[in-house]
């Protein structure tokens, strides 16, 4: 029994972070779905912001879409500040003065959270695109461009664009988070050449605004919407030349509370949007949906299993005392990045990524044991921590 659990559970893992993206990269290769692109195309374009005490970034935000190399008399700027008490609001109508585009303040009383305070902004979009970004997302120059060339193919409802951590201080986590980061885009250009990707950055994304849903407060706009879309017949893909820089969360705390938030939503989000796990209606997207996302949310527990079985089994020699070394060197160096988290000091890659592999199955674990006992999230909270 011990056996079956051990090569089982050691097979589960193997499969949610090699098996898989080798499946997909072998899919991608065959499937070819292409993207007409046009660069010359320019549509109207609308682009949407939450934000919630934001006083610190709003300012530098603003500007940075306000020199966006794209017509100014092509696009717009909405801003919901979801009762923001910081000033927020005074920055947003300073700024909104002297723009020379339209950017428009609209305030959410009571503070109902993002997913409310978008539904409030799409109906007043005047843009063919809508575009979402975060309240201290700062975008290349030509994003813009990058992200709307792909709607000049019909198939295409919705584009996400690349992250970029920029890590200020050293701190180990960011190196963690950007190797994480790396192996999801190119995951994501895998899934693009499959037909659609099931996973989007929410800080730059675009969709047809008419394909825009209204979504319950506690759902998962960046989750949910993109699955919407798919559910219409239109293609999620990813434009890899849309930049965004973000800079990453300082400590490994503010890092966890914000995985276990997104994990818990993403879990509802499962929930609600089930039906597209069904291969006989989705086909390849079906695979991707449990391959990508539930049975990734769902890794700790292969990972536990595993660990326990080696355990029991390490008498046994061999490749089971093989694995149990392996897994004391995992947990030891993902314990000495948080030590060295705590402290400040800088740490190699080899020590990061296990501490941020670890820090995303916990946060995914305590996000389940949350989801099951039937906890919501509803208010936003920016990615700040």
């Amino acid at each position: 029994m011990l056996v079956a659990v051990f090569w089982l559970s050691l097979s589960g893992l193997l499969y949610i972070y090699i098996g898989y993206p080798l499946v997909a990269r072998f899919l991608a290769g065959s499937v070819q779905a292409k993207i007409s692109k046009n660069d010359d195309y320019e549509p109207s374009v609308t682009i949407l912001i939450a934000a919630y005490n934001e006083a610190e970034d709003i300012r530098a935000t603003l500007e940075n879409k306000l020199a966006l190399d794209y017509p100014s008399d092509k696009i717009e700027v909405l801003v919901v500040s979801d009762e923001s008490e910081d000033g927020t609001d005074d920055i947003v109508s300073e700024v909104a003065a002297t723009a020379k585009v339209p950017v428009k303040l609209h305030r959410q009383v009571p503070r109902q959270g993002k997913t409310s305070g978008l539904n409030l902004l799409v109906p007043m979009a005047q843009g063919e695109i809508i575009l979402f970004s975060d309240a201290n997302s700062e975008w290349d120059p030509r994003a813009l461009r990058c992200l709307v060339r792909n709607f000049a193919d019909p198939d295409v409802g919705y584009v996400t664009g690349k992250m970029i951590y920029v890590n200020e201080d050293g701190s180990l986590i960011g190196d963690g988070c950007s190797a994480y980061m790396k192996y999801e885009n190119w995951l994501r250009v895998q899934e693009t050449g499959m037909g659609s990707v099931v996973g989007v950055d929410g800080g730059i994304d675009a969709m047809r605004a008419h394909l825009y849903h209204p979504l319950r407060s506690d759902q998962l706009p960046d989750f949910v919407q993109p699955l919407k879309v798919v559910e219409q017949g239109y293609r999620v893909i990813y434009e890899p030349d849309a930049l965004l820089r973000e800079h990453a969360l300082a400590d490994g705390g503010s890092e966890f509370s914000m995985r276990v938030r997104v994990g818990l939503r993403a879990l509802w989000a499962l929930k609600d949007m089930a039906h597209l796990m069904n291969p006989g209606r989705y086909g390849l997207f079906s695979l991707q949906m449990i391959s990508h996302k539930l049975l990734r949310y769902l890794a700790f527990i292969p990972l536990i299993t595993f660990s326990l079985a080696a355990l029991f089994l390490v008498g046994k020699g061999g490749f089971y005392t093989f694995s149990v070394l392996g897994l004391i060197g995992l947990y030891g160096l993902a314990w000495a990045g948080r030590l060295n988290e705590e402290r400040a000091q800088e740490m190699p890659f080899y020590v990061s990524i296990p501490y941020y592999f670890m820090l995303l199955n916990v946060a995914s674990m305590k996000a389940t044991l949350a989801f099951l006992r039937g906890e919501k999230k509803v208010i936003w909270t920016p990615r700040k921590g």
